[in-house]
């Protein structure tokens, strides 16, 4: 009667049970080596499937061995203390070697290196290569073109998510309770599909929680004692867009291509942060750049061009060690989430590598805030650039970055320069937020538009307005940088301003050596209803009354007085552009009691 000796690989994979059942096996003495028994019987101890599965597979060998004249052993001793440390070398391997080389058996394997080695030795071995299986996996029926996700829990019913990010419907697929046999059962069809399929993988493995990619499937097994109960929950994308499908100016598109390497795409859970981030990587793939991305699990949408990364020996800090040796000119870093994450994300910024990071965040400036403690303050604006917040599959806000030197906005003493990270609205580059250290805490501090200009900055703005106020006497000026402003005029003014051609504003442009954005002035309406703007004024304060001075150009109009957009009074400007409103009055007593600071008074000017 011959011998065999089944390895660990060949049990697990089910392919020992194959061979017997189409015949290739039989009349013969299986030994299992004792060392085999117990790595299975550690697995399934650690509520590993893989364990589960292998000892199934030895009750079903034992249950069919007469059907084919087998006999089945178990032989050999139990490993030491010394031989499972070494289990990670090898040392199981050769033990079960070592049995067949001692009974002069065949050593069937599934396993390629112990094959090899094997005969090496001189040792009679079956390599036997795991076969695909036209396996039907139970989950698939829970889905259908509308269903992001599926949610299964014992003695719970099937739920789903069925709709797109951003409005979607949990959905109770059937009134049918779920058993623990049951997700056990679709547990163990998806772990055998990472035995005998290359489009499955096992992403993390720990005690309680299994994360496998199958496909577009990416798949949470937990149980106890990780979770209260055995859950199975599958995502599944439903569509995946390109750049062209997202509602992208021409100057954001323009960002992306040129000057954008240090992108971060944040939002809360199920935003479609990823889509976008998939979306990105086939841009720049497609543009001619070598891409790569930072996975785990490894589950984007991707061109098959761009090489998908997940973490080397537990940490992505080794996989940057391999990264730059490729030289991609961007890498995708799905989830930067732990504080190493960050650092790695930093470091492969600051080599000269393309970044685009997906946050978890409420904010774009809550994603920002992420990187405050992790990395250097003064590095952020050289890591991150661009910020893209996404909501409902859609992208919102955008932010950009740029470290200055100058006083920060509200401070007036010229020796309290310090660097400063200007967060800007990218659509409009209006000043949002400043990022500065204040003592010994950095501080994010939000930049009031209603702050008024002081010193060099204040008369610019006033010089530029007076030059504008020929086209439009009500005409508003916002200085963007050193070298840039934006002029807000009615669009009856902005042909005579831009001239034929732009030939006039060229010229302008000349005169005061500066950029001037020429942007229309949009009608907003005020509370009472009327059209209205708001007015820069100074605050003056005598005996008897409060002096409100708004520029003599706006005398004899009228004008509604706000307090944190609470209406107070309305007015007229009298003859020196000065509204006089005296102490005794309810309107003087109500701005009192609800201005903390001028910057809560609002004057806004009617047309009427």
């Amino acid at each position: 009667m011959s011998k065999i000796v089944a390895d660990t690989s060949i049990i697990i994979n089910g392919q020992l049970i194959a061979q017997i059942e189409s015949g290739n096996i039989k009349n013969c003495e299986i030994i299992i080596p004792q060392v085999v028994l117990d790595e299975l019987q550690s697995q399934a101890s650690q509520k590993k499937d893989q364990g589960f599965i292998g000892l199934e597979t030895i009750k079903k060998l034992k249950g069919i061995s007469d059907d084919f004249g087998l006999v089945i052993l178990i032989q050999g001793s139990h490993p030491t203390s010394e031989e499972i440390r070494l289990a990670g070398t090898g040392r199981i391997d050769a033990i079960i070697k070592d049995m067949a080389k001692q009974t002069q058996a065949i050593l069937y394997t599934s396993d390629n290196v112990q094959h090899l080695v094997a005969q090496a030795e001189g040792l009679e071995s079956v390599f036997v290569k795991p076969l695909s299986k036209n396996l039907v996996l139970e989950f698939l029926q829970f889905f259908d073109s509308e269903t992001m996700s599926v949610h299964l829990k014992e003695n719970m019913s099937p739920m789903a998510k069925k709709g797109k990010p951003g409005s979607f419907v949990l959905t109770k697929l059937s009134d049918e309770i779920l058993t623990k046999e049951y997700l056990q059962l679709i547990s163990s069809q998806i772990l055998e599909t990472t035995i005998i399929s290359d489009s499955s993988t096992v992403e993390i493995s720990k005690n309680g929680a299994t994360v496998i990619q199958y496909n577009d499937y990416r798949i949470a097994i937990t149980h106890p004692p990780f979770s209260e109960a055995f859950e199975i929950t599958i995502v599944h994308p439903i569509v995946k867009l390109t750049l062209d499908d997202y509602e992208i100016s021409e100057e954001l598109m323009k960002r992306f291509s040129d000057r954008a390497e240090g992108i971060i795409i944040s939002g809360p859970p199920g935003s479609g942060k990823s889509t976008l981030a998939s979306s990105l990587a086939d841009f720049y793939y497609n543009k001619g750049k070598i891409v790569k991305t930072f996975e785990s699990p490894r589950d984007l949408q991707v061109n098959p061009g761009i090489t998908q990364y997940t973490k080397l020996d537990g940490s992505f800090d080794n996989s940057a060690d391999i990264l730059l040796l490729v030289r991609p000119d961007y890498t995708i870093f799905d989830e930067v989430r732990r504080r190493e994450d960050f650092r790695t994300f930093a470091d492969l910024r600051l080599t000269g590598v393309g970044m685009v990071g997906v946050v978890h965040a409420n904010s774009p400036l809550d994603a920002i805030q992420r990187f405050i403690g992790k990395i250097e303050l003064g590095i952020i604006p050289n890591v991150i650039d661009t910020v893209v917040f996404v909501k409902d599959g859609h992208i919102g806000k955008i932010y950009d970055l740029e470290l200055v030197v100058k006083v920060p906005t509200g401070m007036t003493e010229s020796d309290l320069a310090r660097p400063v990270i200007e967060i800007r609205n990218f659509v409009d580059n209006i000043l949002e937020h400043e990022i500065y250290t204040f003592g010994e805490e950095n501080v994010i501090v939000p930049v009031s538009k209603k702050v008024q200009k002081v010193g060099i900055e204040k008369l610019a703005e006033d010089k530029i307005r007076d030059y504008f106020k020929k086209f439009d006497p009500a005409v508003k000026v916002e200085i963007l940088s050193d070298n840039r402003a934006q002029v807000i005029v009615n669009k009856q003014s902005m042909s005579s301003i831009i001239g034929k051609g732009g030939s006039n504003i060229n010229e302008i442009e000349k005169l005061l050596k500066i950029h001037i954005d020429v942007v229309e002035k949009n009608s907003s309406t005020d509370m009472s209803g009327d059209t209205s703007y708001d007015l820069p004024f100074t605050f003056l304060e005598n005996k008897s009354a409060l002096l409100l001075n708004v520029g003599r150009e706006y005398s004899s109009m009228h004008a509604d007085i706000y307090v944190h957009d609470t209406f107070v009074t309305s007015v007229r400007i009298g003859k020196k552009g000065e509204i006089l409103i005296p102490k005794r009055s309810e309107a003087s007593r109500s701005i009192m009691k609800l201005a903390s600071t001028q910057n809560d008074i609002q004057i806004f000017l009617k047309d009427s």
